[in-house]
Protein backbone atom coordinates (compact mmCIF):
# COMPACT_ATOMS: atom_id res chain seq x y z
CA UNK A 1 0.00 0.00 0.00
CA UNK A 2 2.77 2.54 0.67
CA UNK A 3 4.00 1.79 -2.82
CA UNK A 4 0.73 2.11 -4.15
CA UNK A 5 0.10 5.80 -2.33
CA UNK A 6 3.30 6.84 -3.32
CA UNK A 7 2.65 6.03 -7.39
CA UNK A 8 -0.82 7.88 -6.79
CA UNK A 9 1.64 11.12 -5.10
CA UNK A 10 3.65 11.05 -8.03
CA UNK A 11 1.19 10.80 -10.42
CA UNK A 12 -1.12 13.67 -8.98
CA UNK A 13 1.72 16.20 -8.35
CA UNK A 14 4.52 16.29 -11.71
CA UNK A 15 7.67 15.91 -10.44
CA UNK A 16 10.73 18.14 -11.93
CA UNK A 17 13.48 16.80 -14.04
CA UNK A 18 15.66 14.59 -13.21
CA UNK A 19 19.11 14.58 -13.19
CA UNK A 20 21.57 11.08 -14.28
CA UNK A 21 21.63 9.21 -11.08
CA UNK A 22 18.11 10.25 -10.22
CA UNK A 23 16.84 9.22 -13.76
CA UNK A 24 18.88 5.52 -12.89
CA UNK A 25 17.10 5.22 -9.33
CA UNK A 26 13.27 6.25 -10.89
CA UNK A 27 14.24 3.69 -13.78
CA UNK A 28 14.51 1.61 -11.62
CA UNK A 29 11.65 2.13 -9.17
CA UNK A 30 9.08 1.65 -12.02
CA UNK A 31 10.56 -1.22 -13.14
CA UNK A 32 10.05 -2.80 -9.74
CA UNK A 33 6.44 -1.36 -9.40
CA UNK A 34 5.95 -2.93 -12.77
CA UNK A 35 5.64 -6.16 -10.79
CA UNK A 36 2.71 -4.58 -8.67
CA UNK A 37 -0.38 -3.42 -10.35
CA UNK A 38 -1.02 -0.01 -11.77
CA UNK A 39 -3.81 1.75 -10.22
CA UNK A 40 -5.41 4.74 -12.31
CA UNK A 41 -5.30 8.06 -10.09
CA UNK A 42 -9.42 8.23 -10.71
CA UNK A 43 -9.99 4.99 -9.62
CA UNK A 44 -7.52 5.46 -6.26
CA UNK A 45 -9.61 8.29 -5.52
CA UNK A 46 -13.19 6.76 -5.87
CA UNK A 47 -14.26 4.25 -3.30
CA UNK A 48 -16.02 2.06 -5.88
CA UNK A 49 -12.33 0.84 -7.22
CA UNK A 50 -11.50 -1.22 -4.15
CA UNK A 51 -14.54 -3.26 -4.01
CA UNK A 52 -14.31 -3.73 -8.22
CA UNK A 53 -10.70 -5.20 -7.91
CA UNK A 54 -12.16 -7.32 -5.15
CA UNK A 55 -14.66 -8.61 -6.87
CA UNK A 56 -13.29 -8.95 -10.48
CA UNK A 57 -9.19 -9.46 -10.05
CA UNK A 58 -9.05 -9.82 -14.11
CA UNK A 59 -9.21 -6.23 -14.60
CA UNK A 60 -5.74 -5.93 -12.18
CA UNK A 61 -4.42 -8.05 -14.42
CA UNK A 62 -5.15 -6.02 -17.47
CA UNK A 63 -3.99 -2.97 -15.80
CA UNK A 64 -0.52 -4.28 -14.70
CA UNK A 65 0.10 -5.72 -18.47
CA UNK A 66 -0.68 -2.14 -19.84
CA UNK A 67 1.46 -0.58 -16.84
CA UNK A 68 4.23 -2.36 -17.56
CA UNK A 69 3.96 -2.05 -21.50
CA UNK A 70 3.60 1.99 -20.66
CA UNK A 71 7.07 1.60 -18.18
CA UNK A 72 8.70 -0.27 -20.79
CA UNK A 73 7.92 2.68 -23.31
CA UNK A 74 9.16 4.74 -21.26
CA UNK A 75 12.28 3.65 -20.21
CA UNK A 76 13.14 2.68 -23.99
CA UNK A 77 12.37 6.57 -24.81
CA UNK A 78 14.59 7.55 -21.97
CA UNK A 79 17.65 5.50 -23.42
CA UNK A 80 17.55 6.73 -26.25
CA UNK A 81 16.42 10.09 -26.40
CA UNK A 82 18.43 11.04 -23.17
CA UNK A 83 15.18 13.09 -22.42
CA UNK A 84 13.75 13.32 -19.14
CA UNK A 85 10.56 11.05 -18.28
CA UNK A 86 7.27 12.34 -18.62
CA UNK A 87 5.29 11.56 -15.99
CA UNK A 88 1.37 9.82 -16.91
CA UNK A 89 -0.99 11.56 -17.21
CA UNK A 90 -4.29 10.58 -15.58
CA UNK A 91 -7.07 10.41 -17.58
CA UNK A 92 -10.04 12.58 -17.65
CA UNK A 93 -13.45 12.80 -17.89
CA UNK A 94 -14.12 14.96 -20.70
CA UNK A 95 -12.20 12.19 -23.39
CA UNK A 96 -14.14 9.77 -22.28
CA UNK A 97 -11.58 7.37 -21.79
CA UNK A 98 -8.73 6.57 -23.60
CA UNK A 99 -9.41 4.30 -25.94
CA UNK A 100 -7.12 1.52 -25.14
CA UNK A 101 -9.05 -0.25 -22.39
CA UNK A 102 -6.61 1.76 -19.47
CA UNK A 103 -10.44 2.92 -18.45
CA UNK A 104 -13.51 2.58 -19.66
CA UNK A 105 -15.96 5.08 -20.75
CA UNK A 106 -17.79 7.42 -18.53
CA UNK A 107 -21.48 7.44 -19.19
CA UNK A 108 -22.59 11.28 -18.67
CA UNK A 109 -25.57 10.48 -16.00
CA UNK A 110 -26.66 13.77 -15.18
CA UNK A 111 -27.74 14.69 -19.14
CA UNK A 112 -29.03 10.85 -19.13
CA UNK A 113 -31.49 11.03 -16.53
CA UNK A 114 -32.70 14.61 -17.57
CA UNK A 115 -33.34 13.47 -21.46
CA UNK A 116 -35.22 10.25 -19.87
CA UNK A 117 -36.93 12.79 -17.54
CA UNK A 118 -37.83 15.31 -20.21
CA UNK A 119 -39.16 11.92 -22.39
CA UNK A 120 -41.12 10.58 -20.46
CA UNK A 121 -42.88 14.12 -19.55
CA UNK A 122 -43.81 14.42 -23.60
CA UNK A 123 -44.86 10.93 -23.72
CA UNK A 124 -47.57 11.36 -21.08
CA UNK A 125 -48.53 14.87 -22.57
CA UNK A 126 -48.86 13.15 -26.07
CA UNK A 127 -50.81 10.40 -25.02
CA UNK A 128 -53.21 12.69 -22.51
CA UNK A 129 -53.56 14.92 -26.08
CA UNK A 130 -54.73 12.07 -27.87
CA UNK A 131 -57.41 10.68 -25.20
CA UNK A 132 -58.57 13.96 -24.79
CA UNK A 133 -59.37 13.91 -28.15
CA UNK A 134 -60.63 10.16 -28.73
CA UNK A 135 -63.08 10.86 -26.42
CA UNK A 136 -64.40 14.21 -27.10
CA UNK A 137 -65.24 12.41 -30.72
CA UNK A 138 -66.77 9.77 -29.26
CA UNK A 139 -68.98 11.83 -27.29
CA UNK A 140 -69.33 14.22 -30.55
CA UNK A 141 -70.79 10.68 -31.64
CA UNK A 142 -73.17 9.95 -29.46
CA UNK A 143 -74.97 12.84 -29.28
CA UNK A 144 -75.16 13.67 -32.83
CA UNK A 145 -76.46 10.47 -33.82
CA UNK A 146 -80.74 9.79 -33.59
CA UNK A 147 -81.55 9.66 -30.00
CA UNK A 148 -81.96 6.02 -28.63
CA UNK A 149 -82.86 5.13 -25.37
CA UNK A 150 -79.96 4.07 -22.98
CA UNK A 151 -82.18 4.09 -19.81
CA UNK A 152 -80.98 2.64 -16.46
CA UNK A 153 -77.55 3.03 -17.57
CA UNK A 154 -75.60 3.31 -14.79
CA UNK A 155 -72.04 5.65 -13.97
CA UNK A 156 -70.05 5.64 -11.08
CA UNK A 157 -68.94 9.23 -9.22
CA UNK A 158 -67.57 9.26 -6.38
CA UNK A 159 -69.01 5.57 -5.24
CA UNK A 160 -72.64 7.05 -6.22
CA UNK A 161 -74.88 5.67 -9.05
CA UNK A 162 -76.09 7.74 -11.42
CA UNK A 163 -79.10 6.67 -13.70
CA UNK A 164 -78.20 8.29 -17.26
CA UNK A 165 -81.40 8.27 -19.97
CA UNK A 166 -81.80 10.02 -23.19
CA UNK A 167 -85.54 11.10 -24.39
CA UNK A 168 -86.12 8.42 -27.64
CA UNK A 169 -88.17 10.10 -30.13
CA UNK A 170 -89.65 9.01 -33.60
CA UNK A 171 -92.26 8.64 -35.84
CA UNK A 172 -94.36 6.35 -34.00
CA UNK A 173 -93.75 8.12 -30.68
CA UNK A 174 -94.48 11.53 -31.93
CA UNK A 175 -97.82 9.81 -33.47
CA UNK A 176 -99.33 8.35 -30.20
CA UNK A 177 -98.45 11.37 -27.97
CA UNK A 178 -101.05 13.38 -30.06
CA UNK A 179 -103.63 10.83 -29.51
CA UNK A 180 -102.66 9.21 -26.54
CA UNK A 181 -104.49 11.27 -24.42
CA UNK A 182 -107.74 11.42 -26.43
CA UNK A 183 -108.72 7.83 -26.13
CA UNK A 184 -110.56 6.37 -23.40
CA UNK A 185 -112.01 3.72 -21.53
CA UNK A 186 -115.92 2.89 -22.14
CA UNK A 187 -117.62 0.87 -19.37
CA UNK A 188 -120.66 -0.39 -19.86
CA UNK A 189 -122.99 -0.57 -15.96
CA UNK A 190 -126.01 -3.31 -16.36
CA UNK A 191 -128.78 -4.06 -13.99
CA UNK A 192 -128.11 -7.07 -11.88
CA UNK A 193 -130.62 -8.36 -9.33
CA UNK A 194 -129.37 -9.17 -5.64
CA UNK A 195 -132.74 -11.02 -4.37
CA UNK A 196 -131.10 -14.23 -4.20
CA UNK A 197 -128.31 -13.39 -2.43
CA UNK A 198 -129.44 -12.92 1.29
CA UNK A 199 -130.20 -16.05 0.98
CA UNK A 200 -132.12 -19.49 -0.38
CA UNK A 201 -135.42 -18.85 -2.03
CA UNK A 202 -134.90 -15.23 -1.58
CA UNK A 203 -134.79 -15.47 2.17
CA UNK A 204 -132.61 -14.72 5.13
CA UNK A 205 -131.12 -16.64 7.61
CA UNK A 206 -133.71 -15.93 10.10
CA UNK A 207 -136.75 -16.37 7.37
CA UNK A 208 -137.79 -12.68 6.17
CA UNK A 209 -138.16 -11.90 3.00
CA UNK A 210 -134.70 -10.95 1.77
CA UNK A 211 -136.33 -8.06 -0.69
CA UNK A 212 -138.45 -4.96 -0.21
CA UNK A 213 -141.87 -5.48 1.30
CA UNK A 214 -143.33 -6.23 -2.28
CA UNK A 215 -141.22 -9.06 -3.03
CA UNK A 216 -139.45 -7.68 -6.13
CA UNK A 217 -135.80 -7.54 -4.44
CA UNK A 218 -133.09 -5.21 -4.62
CA UNK A 219 -131.01 -4.23 -7.93
CA UNK A 220 -127.79 -2.66 -8.82
CA UNK A 221 -125.75 -1.98 -11.74
CA UNK A 222 -122.52 -3.64 -12.29
CA UNK A 223 -119.78 -3.29 -15.06
CA UNK A 224 -120.91 -5.81 -17.61
CA UNK A 225 -118.25 -5.11 -20.24
CA UNK A 226 -115.96 -2.58 -21.24
CA UNK A 227 -114.44 -1.30 -24.66
CA UNK A 228 -112.53 2.05 -25.74
CA UNK A 229 -113.45 5.32 -27.49
CA UNK A 230 -112.39 8.24 -29.21
CA UNK A 231 -112.78 11.70 -28.19
CA UNK A 232 -113.52 13.65 -31.45
CA UNK A 233 -115.09 16.93 -30.99
CA UNK A 234 -115.14 19.46 -27.19
CA UNK A 235 -117.16 22.50 -27.58
CA UNK A 236 -119.61 24.10 -25.72
CA UNK A 237 -118.81 22.44 -22.29
CA UNK A 238 -119.62 19.06 -23.83
CA UNK A 239 -117.09 16.61 -25.51
CA UNK A 240 -118.07 13.64 -27.87
CA UNK A 241 -116.93 10.40 -27.84
CA UNK A 242 -117.08 7.69 -30.67
CA UNK A 243 -117.08 3.88 -30.21
CA UNK A 244 -118.45 0.43 -31.07
CA UNK A 245 -122.92 -0.05 -30.97
CA UNK A 246 -121.87 -3.47 -29.37
CA UNK A 247 -119.73 -1.64 -26.56
CA UNK A 248 -122.82 0.17 -25.49
CA UNK A 249 -125.71 -2.36 -26.04
CA UNK A 250 -127.88 -3.43 -23.80
CA UNK A 251 -126.53 -0.52 -20.72
CA UNK A 252 -127.85 1.44 -17.95
CA UNK A 253 -125.50 3.51 -17.31
CA UNK A 254 -121.82 4.21 -18.90
CA UNK A 255 -119.03 5.69 -18.00
CA UNK A 256 -115.46 6.79 -19.74
CA UNK A 257 -112.08 6.59 -17.58
CA UNK A 258 -109.28 9.50 -18.86
CA UNK A 259 -105.88 8.24 -19.00
CA UNK A 260 -104.85 9.77 -16.27
CA UNK A 261 -107.62 7.68 -14.11
CA UNK A 262 -110.27 10.47 -13.32
CA UNK A 263 -113.60 9.36 -14.63
CA UNK A 264 -117.20 11.02 -16.11
CA UNK A 265 -120.73 9.65 -16.55
CA UNK A 266 -121.16 9.77 -19.99
CA UNK A 267 -124.92 9.98 -21.88
CA UNK A 268 -125.56 8.07 -25.21
CA UNK A 269 -126.35 10.08 -28.01
CA UNK A 270 -127.45 7.83 -30.93
CA UNK A 271 -126.26 4.48 -32.40
CA UNK A 272 -125.64 2.64 -35.95
CA UNK A 273 -125.83 -0.85 -35.65
CA UNK A 274 -125.56 -1.53 -38.99
CA UNK A 275 -122.30 0.20 -38.91
CA UNK A 276 -121.43 -1.03 -35.38
CA UNK A 277 -120.86 3.16 -34.38
CA UNK A 278 -122.27 5.09 -31.16
CA UNK A 279 -121.53 8.36 -29.97
CA UNK A 280 -121.13 9.30 -26.64
CA UNK A 281 -121.59 13.13 -25.01
CA UNK A 282 -119.52 13.86 -21.67
CA UNK A 283 -118.38 16.84 -19.68
CA UNK A 284 -115.41 18.25 -21.32
CA UNK A 285 -113.72 19.35 -17.60
CA UNK A 286 -111.28 16.35 -18.06
CA UNK A 287 -110.80 16.43 -21.52
CA UNK A 288 -107.11 17.90 -22.42
CA UNK A 289 -106.73 16.46 -26.33
CA UNK A 290 -109.28 15.81 -29.08
CA UNK A 291 -108.74 13.64 -31.44
CA UNK A 292 -108.33 14.41 -35.38
CA UNK A 293 -109.95 12.29 -38.48
CA UNK A 294 -107.46 11.31 -41.28
CA UNK A 295 -107.77 10.51 -44.99
CA UNK A 296 -108.60 6.54 -44.76
CA UNK A 297 -109.01 7.02 -48.55
CA UNK A 298 -105.47 7.86 -48.55
CA UNK A 299 -104.28 4.61 -47.28
CA UNK A 300 -101.74 2.40 -48.82
CA UNK A 301 -101.34 -1.61 -48.16
CA UNK A 302 -98.24 -1.98 -46.25
CA UNK A 303 -98.61 1.44 -44.31
CA UNK A 304 -97.50 1.75 -40.71
CA UNK A 305 -100.49 2.06 -38.40
CA UNK A 306 -101.16 2.10 -34.53
CA UNK A 307 -104.09 0.82 -32.45
CA UNK A 308 -104.56 2.58 -28.84
CA UNK A 309 -107.28 1.55 -26.68
CA UNK A 310 -108.21 -0.95 -23.61
CA UNK A 311 -107.75 -4.57 -24.42
CA UNK A 312 -108.89 -6.67 -21.31
CA UNK A 313 -110.10 -3.49 -19.34
CA UNK A 314 -108.90 -0.62 -18.13
CA UNK A 315 -106.15 -2.55 -15.77
CA UNK A 316 -104.35 -1.93 -19.47
CA UNK A 317 -105.92 1.09 -21.22
CA UNK A 318 -103.61 3.16 -23.34
CA UNK A 319 -102.34 0.29 -24.67
CA UNK A 320 -100.77 0.86 -27.92
CA UNK A 321 -99.49 -1.95 -30.61
CA UNK A 322 -97.99 -1.23 -34.05
CA UNK A 323 -98.53 -3.02 -37.06
CA UNK A 324 -99.32 -2.30 -41.12
CA UNK A 325 -102.38 -2.02 -43.16
CA UNK A 326 -102.82 -5.65 -44.79
CA UNK A 327 -105.52 -5.21 -46.58
CA UNK A 328 -107.97 -2.28 -48.04
CA UNK A 329 -111.61 -2.35 -48.92
CA UNK A 330 -112.60 -5.99 -46.79
CA UNK A 331 -115.75 -7.16 -46.63
CA UNK A 332 -116.51 -8.75 -43.35
CA UNK A 333 -120.22 -10.43 -42.59
CA UNK A 334 -122.07 -9.23 -40.23
CA UNK A 335 -125.32 -10.86 -38.11
CA UNK A 336 -127.08 -7.95 -37.01
CA UNK A 337 -129.84 -9.74 -34.92
CA UNK A 338 -128.18 -12.60 -34.23
CA UNK A 339 -129.96 -15.25 -35.85
CA UNK A 340 -127.19 -16.72 -37.60
CA UNK A 341 -127.45 -15.35 -41.04
CA UNK A 342 -125.62 -12.63 -42.68
CA UNK A 343 -127.43 -9.32 -42.49
CA UNK A 344 -124.54 -6.89 -43.22
CA UNK A 345 -121.74 -6.49 -44.77
CA UNK A 346 -119.18 -3.96 -43.39
CA UNK A 347 -116.07 -2.45 -45.37
CA UNK A 348 -113.68 -2.65 -43.35
CA UNK A 349 -109.40 -1.67 -42.88
CA UNK A 350 -107.50 -4.87 -42.64
CA UNK A 351 -104.52 -4.60 -40.23
CA UNK A 352 -102.03 -6.87 -38.24
CA UNK A 353 -101.85 -4.39 -35.17
CA UNK A 354 -103.04 -6.31 -32.28
CA UNK A 355 -106.51 -6.06 -31.19
CA UNK A 356 -107.84 -7.82 -28.55
CA UNK A 357 -111.18 -7.81 -26.24
CA UNK A 358 -111.33 -4.24 -24.67
CA UNK A 359 -109.77 -2.69 -28.36
CA UNK A 360 -113.55 -2.51 -29.81
CA UNK A 361 -114.14 1.39 -30.01
CA UNK A 362 -110.38 2.30 -30.03
CA UNK A 363 -108.40 4.36 -32.49
CA UNK A 364 -106.20 3.10 -35.48
CA UNK A 365 -103.93 6.20 -36.25
CA UNK A 366 -101.19 6.59 -39.32
CA UNK A 367 -97.84 8.01 -38.08
CA UNK A 368 -99.50 11.20 -38.29
CA UNK A 369 -101.43 11.26 -35.15
CA UNK A 370 -104.43 11.46 -37.36
CA UNK A 371 -107.39 8.35 -36.88
CA UNK A 372 -107.99 6.63 -39.47
CA UNK A 373 -109.68 4.04 -38.59
CA UNK A 374 -111.91 2.64 -35.46
CA UNK A 375 -111.17 0.02 -34.32
CA UNK A 376 -114.46 -2.90 -34.59
CA UNK A 377 -113.62 -6.61 -34.82
CA UNK A 378 -110.87 -9.06 -35.44
CA UNK A 379 -110.90 -12.80 -36.46
CA UNK A 380 -110.65 -14.87 -33.07
CA UNK A 381 -110.02 -18.67 -34.11
CA UNK A 382 -107.34 -21.32 -33.09
CA UNK A 383 -105.65 -21.06 -36.24
CA UNK A 384 -105.41 -17.50 -37.33
CA UNK A 385 -103.47 -15.02 -36.01
CA UNK A 386 -102.87 -10.91 -36.70
CA UNK A 387 -106.27 -10.17 -38.23
CA UNK A 388 -107.75 -7.17 -36.98
CA UNK A 389 -110.68 -4.65 -38.76
CA UNK A 390 -111.10 -1.37 -38.04
CA UNK A 391 -113.79 0.89 -39.67
CA UNK A 392 -112.34 3.76 -42.41
CA UNK A 393 -112.67 7.19 -40.88
CA UNK A 394 -114.59 8.24 -44.00
CA UNK A 395 -116.87 6.09 -43.34
CA UNK A 396 -117.48 6.72 -39.59
CA UNK A 397 -117.32 10.93 -40.09
CA UNK A 398 -120.75 11.14 -41.63
CA UNK A 399 -122.14 8.38 -39.49
CA UNK A 400 -121.06 9.99 -36.59
CA UNK A 401 -122.31 13.57 -37.60
CA UNK A 402 -126.23 12.37 -37.82
CA UNK A 403 -125.77 10.73 -34.65
CA UNK A 404 -124.79 13.70 -33.09
CA UNK A 405 -127.59 16.03 -34.50
CA UNK A 406 -130.04 13.39 -34.72
CA UNK A 407 -129.50 10.37 -32.10
CA UNK A 408 -130.35 7.93 -35.27
CA UNK A 409 -128.70 7.64 -39.08
CA UNK A 410 -131.77 8.25 -41.22
CA UNK A 411 -131.69 5.85 -44.53
CA UNK A 412 -133.50 4.87 -47.87
CA UNK A 413 -135.79 1.79 -47.43
CA UNK A 414 -138.19 -0.18 -49.65
CA UNK A 415 -140.16 -1.31 -46.86
CA UNK A 416 -140.25 -5.25 -47.23
CA UNK A 417 -137.77 -8.08 -45.29
CA UNK A 418 -135.83 -10.00 -47.64
CA UNK A 419 -134.35 -13.65 -47.68
CA UNK A 420 -131.77 -15.04 -50.45
CA UNK A 421 -132.60 -16.74 -52.78
CA UNK A 422 -129.56 -18.97 -52.66
CA UNK A 423 -130.55 -20.35 -49.15
CA UNK A 424 -134.05 -21.43 -50.80
CA UNK A 425 -133.81 -25.44 -51.82
CA UNK A 426 -133.71 -25.58 -55.75
CA UNK A 427 -137.08 -27.37 -55.39
CA UNK A 428 -139.03 -24.46 -53.99
CA UNK A 429 -137.37 -21.90 -56.26
CA UNK A 430 -138.93 -24.04 -59.14
CA UNK A 431 -142.42 -24.81 -57.64
CA UNK A 432 -142.96 -21.80 -55.58
CA UNK A 433 -140.89 -19.19 -57.03
CA UNK A 434 -141.20 -20.59 -60.82
CA UNK A 435 -137.64 -18.62 -61.72
CA UNK A 436 -135.96 -19.55 -64.81
CA UNK A 437 -133.34 -21.90 -64.98
CA UNK A 438 -130.39 -19.23 -65.48
CA UNK A 439 -131.59 -16.90 -62.10
CA UNK A 440 -130.20 -18.63 -59.28
CA UNK A 441 -129.44 -15.17 -57.30
CA UNK A 442 -131.19 -12.00 -56.14
CA UNK A 443 -133.18 -11.08 -52.68
CA UNK A 444 -136.95 -13.20 -52.58
CA UNK A 445 -139.40 -10.76 -50.74
CA UNK A 446 -140.94 -12.54 -47.98
CA UNK A 447 -142.70 -9.43 -46.25
CA UNK A 448 -144.69 -6.38 -47.40
CA UNK A 449 -145.24 -3.70 -44.76
CA UNK A 450 -148.26 -2.12 -45.31
CA UNK A 451 -148.54 1.77 -46.79
CA UNK A 452 -144.29 1.11 -47.37
CA UNK A 453 -143.05 2.65 -50.48
CA UNK A 454 -142.62 -1.43 -51.91
CA UNK A 455 -146.62 -1.34 -51.61
CA UNK A 456 -146.97 1.38 -53.47
CA UNK A 457 -145.07 0.40 -55.98
CA UNK A 458 -146.79 -2.95 -56.64
CA UNK A 459 -144.13 -5.07 -54.88
CA UNK A 460 -145.64 -8.75 -53.10
CA UNK A 461 -144.52 -11.78 -51.12
CA UNK A 462 -142.03 -14.08 -53.08
CA UNK A 463 -141.70 -11.44 -56.08
CA UNK A 464 -137.31 -11.91 -56.58
CA UNK A 465 -135.49 -8.62 -56.90
CA UNK A 466 -132.69 -8.80 -59.41
CA UNK A 467 -131.32 -5.04 -60.09
CA UNK A 468 -131.89 -1.63 -58.57
CA UNK A 469 -130.99 1.58 -60.92
CA UNK A 470 -129.02 -1.05 -63.01
CA UNK A 471 -127.19 -2.55 -60.22
CA UNK A 472 -127.13 -6.47 -59.94
CA UNK A 473 -128.31 -7.71 -56.65
CA UNK A 474 -127.49 -11.16 -55.93
CA UNK A 475 -128.70 -11.41 -52.03
CA UNK A 476 -129.85 -8.86 -49.88
CA UNK A 477 -126.37 -7.96 -48.70
CA UNK A 478 -125.78 -6.53 -51.94
CA UNK A 479 -129.41 -4.65 -52.10
CA UNK A 480 -128.55 -3.06 -48.59
CA UNK A 481 -125.23 -1.71 -50.13
CA UNK A 482 -126.90 -0.61 -53.20
CA UNK A 483 -129.42 1.71 -50.63
CA UNK A 484 -126.90 2.69 -47.89
CA UNK A 485 -123.43 3.24 -49.64
CA UNK A 486 -124.69 5.09 -52.34
CA UNK A 487 -125.83 8.57 -53.23
CA UNK A 488 -129.34 7.57 -53.20
CA UNK A 489 -131.32 9.72 -50.80
CA UNK A 490 -135.04 9.59 -49.07
CA UNK A 491 -137.13 10.81 -51.46
CA UNK A 492 -135.01 9.71 -54.55
CA UNK A 493 -136.78 7.32 -57.37
CA UNK A 494 -135.44 4.10 -58.17
CA UNK A 495 -136.39 1.37 -61.05
CA UNK A 496 -136.68 -1.82 -59.63
CA UNK A 497 -136.08 -5.71 -61.80
CA UNK A 498 -137.72 -8.40 -60.54
CA UNK A 499 -139.46 -11.71 -61.27
CA UNK A 500 -142.96 -12.89 -60.59
CA UNK A 501 -144.21 -16.21 -61.38
CA UNK A 502 -141.20 -16.96 -63.30
CA UNK A 503 -141.91 -13.44 -65.54
CA UNK A 504 -139.33 -10.48 -65.54
CA UNK A 505 -140.89 -7.67 -64.22
CA UNK A 506 -140.33 -3.28 -63.72
CA UNK A 507 -141.18 -0.74 -61.10
CA UNK A 508 -140.64 2.32 -60.42
CA UNK A 509 -140.11 2.83 -56.06
CA UNK A 510 -139.93 6.19 -54.31
CA UNK A 511 -137.28 5.82 -51.35
CA UNK A 512 -138.47 6.25 -47.71
CA UNK A 513 -137.00 6.76 -44.24
CA UNK A 514 -135.78 3.32 -42.81
CA UNK A 515 -138.20 2.92 -39.92
CA UNK A 516 -136.88 -0.37 -38.71
CA UNK A 517 -134.58 -3.25 -40.04
CA UNK A 518 -136.84 -3.66 -43.08
CA UNK A 519 -135.12 -2.82 -46.39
Amino acid sequence: MEEEKKEFENANHPQEPLDGSEREEKANEVSETSQSEFVSPEAERSSEFEQSRQATPETGSVSYQNAERSSENEASSNGESGTPPIPPIPPTRSGGGSGDGNEPPKKPRGKALLGYFLTGILGVIVGAIIVFFTVSGLGNDNSSSTSSSLGNTSSTKNNTVEKVSYKNSTDITKAVSKVQDAVVSVLNYQASSNSLESGIGGFGSDGSSGGDSNGSGSSSEEEASSGSGVIYKKANGKAYVVTNNHVVDGANKLEVTFSNGKKSTAKLIGTDEWNDLAVLEISDKNVTSVAKFGDSDALTVGENVIAIGSPLGTEFSGSVTQGIVSGLNRTVPVDINGDGQEDWEAEVIQTDAAINPGNSGGALINLEGQVIGINSMKISTENVEGIGFALPSNSVEPIISQLEEKGEVTRPALGVTLRDVDTIPDQQQKSVLKLPSNINYGAMVQQVTSNSAASKAGLKQYDVIVDINGQKITNTVELRKVLYNSNLQIGDKVTIKYYRDGKAKTTSLTLEEAKTTQQ
